[in-house]
């Protein structure tokens, strides 16, 4: 989207699918001093990117991360309901986004269609009213080559820049993935040196004692 504000440039990347996604929503769209372009990214796409599971394909980790999410909003006294059914298809969710033009508004009444309302997002039919407030009534929008084009290229810059899932904030090169991240990006805009000390930098350059057999 354009910059929330017209300071530090930010990308980040997001998929509606993350109900951890729509808990650092609620911080990003808030944060001053930075210019925030949202990236509506596949998340799938970069699990197979990296060759990673996703946490809903370990069942106890599904179970652990869908509590884990609620007990984080709950927390944060922020509001939400899980959709019907998840993981679910975030391809017309993530299209709509981009073709209303990435803004504030579209990635809001997005994650609040999903994770407030709890409501499937699967489908243009399902996302026809949230689409209509954002001024899309034509499914075809969502199926428009330019729409296709900024998905992937979101994509290839999420991979060029080394995201491997979302959310993930990125700026200055440095990644910060996840929610619970949010208050460490922040310390970072706070003090850009924070990745300076001598044992910070140490582990940029930390030897790999041994590493897990794939055959």
């Amino acid at each position: 989207m354009t910059g929330i504000s017209d300071n530090k440039s930010v990308d980040w990347y997001f998929d509606f699918i993350s109900p951890f996604a729509y808990l650092q929503w609620q911080a990003v769209k808030r944060m001053e001093g930075v210019a925030v372009t949202c990236r509506p990214v596949l998340f799938a796409g970069l699990l197979s990117h990296h060759s990673h599971k996703g946490p809903a394909e370990i069942p106890a980790k599904r179970l652990f991360t869908y509590r884990h999410a609620l007990w984080r909003a709950d927390r944060a006294g922020i509001p939400m309901a899980f959709p019907p059914a998840h993981p679910f298809n975030p391809l017309a969710s993530l299209r709509l986004c981009i073709a209303a033009g990435s803004g504030a508004d579209a990635v809001d009444a997005i994650f609040d269609h999903v994770w407030r309302q709890g409501r499937p997002a699967e489908s243009f039919d399902e996302l026809a009213e949230v689409a209509s407030g954002l001024g899309i009534d034509d499914p075809v929008a969502l199926q428009r080559p330019g729409v296709k084009q900024a998905l992937r290229d979101n994509f290839d810059a999420a991979v060029q820049a080394g995201v491997f899932g979302v959310p993930t904030l990125v700026t200055d090169g440095e990644l910060f993935w996840g929610e619970d991240a949010t208050a460490m990006f922040q310390h970072y805009l706070a003090d850009p040196a924070l990745f300076a000390t001598p044992e910070m930098r140490r582990l940029a350059e930390l030897p790999v004692a041994t590493a897990r057999r794939r055959d």
